[in-house]
């Protein structure tokens, strides 16, 4: 499903993480990069909580998260987030919409 995102013009890699950080599916990584991202998930998560918390907030929407090696989209899917590495921030707006329409939001 999520392999369908590689297609979008600057999708480097993506991936699908559990509440538990655990990887229920990713796309364009190797054994090495998931270790990374899923570090990053579990910090995006901590921040958007923080985030919510100041704001009185419910839920979230996405965040992006521009790191050494490029942006990454951040997207909950249910209580999963969804990791979309991408190549340039120019490429937001594409990635978004390809994104939504994957999950259905669209």
């Amino acid at each position: 499903m999520i392999a369908t995102l590689l297609e979008v013009r600057g999708v480097r890699h993506t991936v699908l993480v559990s509440p538990a950080g655990e990887v229920v599916a990713s796309a364009g990584m190797s054994e090495a990069q998931i270790s990374s991202e899923l570090g990053l998930v579990a910090a995006g998560r901590a921040v958007i909580g923080s985030l919510q918390s100041q704001m009185a907030a419910e839920s979230w929407q996405e965040i992006v998260l521009d790191v050494d090696d490029g942006p990454v989209l951040l997207t909950p899917h249910g209580d999963q987030v969804l990791l979309t590495a991408f190549d340039d921030v120019a490429n937001l707006g594409r990635v978004r919409f390809a994104v939504r329409k994957l999950l259905g939001l669209a």
